[in-house]
């Protein structure tokens, strides 16, 4: 498998580093950079353009050519080099017939300095790390102005032996002091063991009909190649969202990652679950997203976390008795936290203080201002309380477990009687009730509690779904009516499709008995992607990927679906 650089980054499972050919910005020259994705997405991270020279010195043009365990450069006069990454923290490059020239732009106090005879120090307080750049095979030429308290910008000439015609080189990360190896293992070792390491992930994917192989190993190389270290302030390795930009977790998306690998590799499923409750704060609330360096507060994601154990309990016999001991205390917080410090009128209906704690950021559920109650969030409360009453139950806590049901039962009948007008459900303004504007798929959410749902309401909630005039398009569900004076191609939740809306709806659309339905749309949202692969989103009406187009959560969508709801 071959994948364009420009959409999906070159990288490993567990490291920081990756590689892109990014576009032409301020301060910045299109072309191939090294890269690490710590610190956030605030950046792209690029460290080090990468430039191939002859042996006058000059540059020459080059195609790059990626596939899992290495990246290819090939010059139209027959110079190549190759680049892997060793280890979660080296970058490996051998060249045949050419150099390389790595340019790094400098900021704050970066500097350089010659470490050992053949190895040179990047501190970059830039990207908070340090890098070591060693010769293995041919010379290392450094141009390295100084300017007062910084080096005005480093560049390193990696030139080939003059008999062999051959240069290999390494460019090692670290935080705090370097240790010269003793030995290096040979370029072709470390380009075999990348390989194995992601045949054996791949092997172990869930398998997808054989139209859509292709597309099942790009969903697979993205969610091995996101997977960071347990590192800083991340408790657990992590699937980050992407390695372009979205170089963070965040508080819902790491659910749909855990459902993925739960058949396969149940240990890193439940990482990828519980990494948000090992960074919860005393008032049961969890952060927005977390990084290797830090945690956002200020907004929050929706409550899936019950709809989603409930969905990995069923799926593995891993979850035993120490998993739920483990989880029961904190997510019992996080569904307290909703009913004790966002109700801000004391009717009972959470509320949403932004759009971002939706994860529908801009939907227009949102137009009429802030706060907002909206029944998604109560049916995910209802099915997380239910599945407390559950887990309290096998735990032996049978008060709390009937505590738990009744709070589900409460809310179920709250959220009927609070949002339920004229056919179809609302959203409104917590205190005033006003009613929210426009016509949103995530007021279809509750279609998640299925059969606990009302006949008549069931029968509603379906035949909107079903309305190809309105949500249904041939790529599946938009967030937005087609037919709304909202709607927009590229609106983000005002109209594109979504892998967590989309497979939120057709879990919801199978529990209330509709699983034709569920199928169809599964089928129409797989198809799309293998044609316009994982992105954050799509333009409902033409398929083309939107945003950031190397996603996990995508990826992960995509695997169940495709595994789950169809056929060969």
């Amino acid at each position: 498998m071959n994948f364009d650089l420009n959409v999906v980054p070159f990288s490993r499972r567990e490291s920081f580093l990756a590689i892109s050919i990014l576009p032409e910005a301020q301060d910045r020259q299109q072309g191939l950079y090294l890269r690490t994705v710590r610190g956030g997405d605030d950046k792209f991270g690029e460290a080090f353009h990468i430039a191939m020279q002859d042996a006058s010195g000059q540059s020459v043009p080059f195609e790059a050519i990626a596939c899992p365990e290495r990246i290819q450069l090939v010059s139209a006069a027959g110079l190549t080099a190759e680049i892997c990454i060793s280890d979660r923290r080296t970058f490996r490059i051998r060249t045949k017939g050419c150099g390389i020239r790595l340019t790094f732009r400098t900021a704050a106090y970066d500097y350089a300095y010659q470490a050992a005879s053949s190895s040179w120090e990047v501190n970059s307080f830039t990207h908070g790390c340090r890098f070591m750049l060693t010769a293995l095979v041919g010379d290392l030429k450094m141009e390295v102005p100084w300017d007062k308290i910084k080096s005005s910008y480093v560049i390193a000439d990696f030139v080939p032996d003059e008999l062999s015609g051959v240069s290999e080189f390494a460019i090692e990360e670290f935080n705090t002091v370097w240790e010269p190896r003793a030995s290096w293992e040979s370029f072709d070792d470390a380009v075999a063991t990348a390989k194995e390491e992601f045949t054996r992930w791949l092997d172990r994917t869930l398998p997808l009909p054989e139209r859509w192989q292709e597309s099942r190993e790009l969903a697979a190389y993205i969610t091995w190649s996101c997977l960071v270290p347990a590192e800083g302030c991340l408790t657990r390795p992590a699937m980050y969202m992407s390695k372009n930009w979205m170089t963070n977790i965040w508080s819902w998306d790491h659910c749909f990652n855990a459902m993925a690998l739960i058949r396969h590799d149940p240990k890193l499923a439940w990482d990828q679950f519980m990494i948000f409750f090992d960074r919860q704060d005393e008032s049961g609330l969890i952060p927005d997203f977390i990084n290797d360096k830090y945690e956002l507060w200020n907004c929050n994601k929706p409550p899936i976390h019950g709809w989603t154990l409930a969905w990995m309990m069923a799926r593995t016999d891993y979850i035993k008795d120490a998993q739920l001991r483990e989880v029961y205390g904190p997510l019992g917080k996080w569904t307290k936290w909703w009913f004790r410090y966002r109700d801000g009128d004391g009717d009972g209906i959470p509320q949403y203080n932004h759009g971002n704690d939706s994860g529908w950021d801009n939907s227009t559920a949102f137009n009429n201002g802030i706060p907002v109650e909206s029944p998604d969030l109560a049916a995910f409360l209802i099915l997380q309380a239910e599945l407390l009453a559950e887990i309290a139950g096998l735990l032996g806590y049978s008060e709390e477990a009937t505590e738990w049901r009744q709070l589900a039962e409460g809310t179920l009948e709250k959220m009927i009687r609070h949002f339920w007008k004229d056919d179809h459900f609302t959203a409104c303004r917590s205190g005033t009730h006003a009613l929210s504007e426009g016509d949103s798929l995530l007021l279809f959410v509750p279609i998640l509690l299925g059969k606990r749902l009302p006949e008549p309401i069931r029968t509603a909630l379906l035949k909107g779904l079903r309305d190809e005039e309105r949500f249904l398009t041939p790529n599946g569900w938009a967030t937005e009516s087609v037919k709304s004076s909202y709607y927009q191609p590229d609106g983000y939740w005002r109209g594109p499709i979504w892998a967590p809306s989309t497979m939120l709806l057709v879990e919801g659309v199978a529990a209330a008995g509709d699983r034709e339905l569920a199928e169809e749309v599964a089928r129409r949202f797989c198809a799309m992607l293998d044609r316009s692969g994982m992105a954050e989103n799509f333009d409902a009406m033409t398929g083309q990927g939107l945003r950031d187009r190397a996603f996990t959560w995508t990826s992960s969508v995509f695997l169940i679906l495709g595994h789950e709801y169809t056929t060969n």
